[in-house]
């Protein structure tokens, strides 16, 4: 399935950076249990290619399971391995989109100009992670919306909460990324339940 199919009914992915192993299961579950169907898991995590193999096995029928903050190739290759859907970068490297696309995965690298925007999708990017969102602002959405192919999925990813998402999504966002604002490391599963279901309640405010 095609990651703007995968998003259309909640457009959100979740970033548990700094998850580990003994607790993958738990928060992969409470933010599933929320709504969110895409996870990923950044490579700076401890261990991460175990928390991407444990989520990915016990959460596979319910959403699709990356690796994040890839910036080799090789990397990539260990989020395949590990058992992981889609490989996401906070950079354009033609490589490791090209590698992520041989693999048969979906690939979403970073970008933060029309430049590697147009060279993340020569490359073959399936889409645009806009990053970092706190110096890329909702008219400079717009304008990249202006230039690139319209069926271009741009996903706004840094500092996104309930609350702040509105205006992106109005000049032509597709989708957002979430990361501390949702999950950060020793936060409670009662807690990550309660702000998975804030961007739920936000989402449906929206859709009315």
């Amino acid at each position: 399935m095609a990651i703007h199919e995968i998003l259309s009914s909640f457009p959100f992915i979740a970033i548990t950076r700094g998850v580990e192993p003994h607790e993958a299961e738990a928060v992969g579950a409470a933010i599933c249990s929320g709504g969110f169907r895409v996870i990923e898991n950044p490579l700076n995590s401890p261990d991460p290619c175990r928390s991407i193999e444990i989520m990915g096995r016990v959460l596979a029928s319910r959403a699709l399971i990356g690796a994040g903050t890839v910036t080799t190739v090789d990397q990539g290759g260990h989020g395949q391995k590990a058992g992981g859907s889609l490989i996401i970068s906070p950079h354009c490297d033609p490589a490791i989109i090209r590698a992520t696309k041989e693999a048969g995965l979906i690939s979403i690298p970073g970008v933060a100009t029309p430049t590697e925007a147009m060279t993340a999708l020569a490359a073959g990017a399936d889409a645009l992670k806009l990053f970092p969102a706190e110096i890329i602002t909702a008219q400079a959405v717009g304008a990249f919306r202006v230039v690139l192919p319209p069926e271009t999925v741009l996903l706004v990813v840094g500092g996104i909460t309930p609350n702040n998402w509105q205006p992106y999504l109005q000049k032509g966002a597709s989708g957002f990324a979430v990361g501390s604002s949702l999950y950060a490391p020793g936060r409670s599963i009662g807690d990550i339940t309660a702000r998975a279901a804030a961007f739920v309640r936000a989402w449906q405010v929206h859709t009315g």
